[in-house]
């Protein structure tokens, strides 16, 4: 029967424990997208995690995500990097770079002066991006030329790479969250007539291509992928999920990856198809509403087989020894909203008193 304190063989990863760090954006980056001294002493304060996954880490300008995003794609992002992994290594714990890709909801103000955010298609999303001047409306997005994709691709590759000169263990894909990729899998937003869009087989074709791009750069068993089938965050659609992922899950058992990471839909189906269609090993962060992911919920879907190991975000962000404090049964401190995005050591490398 499986627990929480099992060890865990994933690809070329090998995890201590299965309470996975989840990406979580927290946006403490420089001006420049370096990781900052408060960010080295963050990760490093939660290296018992079985795995680390970082926030969304851009892989280009064009991809920049909220104000205070760190990068991979200059040498001075590469040298901050590299401070974070070492002081993580020293601590004991194992850490990938989640990259990441806005796509149409990046903002114009955070991009190259005369930039624009692009996407599959010239379909804008309904929402707000995070900026210096606080939350403005995202803009129409340029849909991307097929030389722009092949760049991007490349682009990924090479962000893979920089976190391997960076010292990260591997490298984790954001397909989910309406992110560039789930941008290309979305049938709303994705309304090209090309090779990269139209059918579902069409549609996951970008991904897949990242997912190699990546494997390239940094070998195989080193190469995860986070999706959220299903979820309509950053006005995403998916009229068929079911269809559309399980021919991803499909072609995703012909790739060396070293783990595929559900964000779980809220009726748990499309999470419970992938489980069955796709034969690698399977992260999880379940579905639970407004409530952080409770540590019992958590060992009973483990020992269900919902997965091989659970992704805990707020939790997290709020107990830096979570899989000790989960291990002995301690008070577990409750995260707040309020410090999640940007700011400074508050509620980030200074934590409140253990709830009781």
């Amino acid at each position: 029967m499986k627990t929480l304190e099992d060890q865990l063989t994933a690809g070329a990863l090998e995890l201590p424990n299965r309470v996975v760090m989840a990406p979580m954006t927290r946006n403490r980056a420089d001006a420049d997208g370096v990781p900052t001294a408060l960010m080295v002493e963050y990760y490093a304060r939660r290296a018992s995690a079985g795995l680390i996954i970082t926030e969304g880490v851009r892989i280009n300008p064009v991809g920049h995500g909220p104000i205070g995003q760190a990068g991979l794609h200059t040498p001075a992002q590469v040298a901050g990097w590299r401070r974070v992994t070492e002081a993580v290594h020293r601590a004991g714990g194992r850490i990938v770079a989640q990259l990441a890709h806005h796509g149409r909801i990046a903002h114009p103000s955070l991009l190259p002066a005369g930039a624009r955010p692009v996407g599959p298609s010239a379909v804008a999303a309904v929402g707000d991006a995070r900026t210096a001047a606080g939350l403005l409306p995202t803009v129409l997005p340029s849909a991307m030329s097929a030389p722009e994709i092949a760049d991007t691709l490349d682009d990924f590759g090479a962000a893979a790479a920089a976190a391997l000169e960076a010292g990260f263990d591997g490298v984790e894909l954001q397909g989910g969250n309406g992110y560039l990729i789930q941008q290309f899998l979305s049938d709303s937003a994705n309304l090209r007539q090309d090779a990269y869009g139209g059918a579902p087989v069409d549609r996951i074709r970008f991904a897949l291509a990242a997912v190699r791009a990546a494997v390239r750069a940094v070998g195989p068993g080193r190469v995860g992928l986070r999706l959220s089938p299903g979820s309509g965050y950053n006005d995403i659609l998916e009229r068929d999920p079911a269809t559309l992922y399980g021919l991803l899950a499909d072609q995703l058992n012909r790739e060396p990856l070293a783990y595929l990471h559900l964000i779980e839909d809220p009726d748990a189906s499309l999470a419970r198809l992938l489980r069955a269609r796709y034969t690698g090993r399977l992260l999880l962060n379940p579905f639970t509403g407004d409530e952080p992911t409770d540590p019992a919920t958590a060992q009973h879907r483990l020992r269900e087989g919902s997965a091989d190991a659970i992704s805990f975000a707020r939790l997290f962000a709020a107990n830096p020894d979570l899989p000790e404090r989960i291990r002995q049964g301690l008070p577990l401190s409750a995260p707040d909203p309020d410090t999640f995005h940007e700011g400074g050591a508050l509620g980030y490398t200074e934590l409140g008193v253990p709830a009781v």
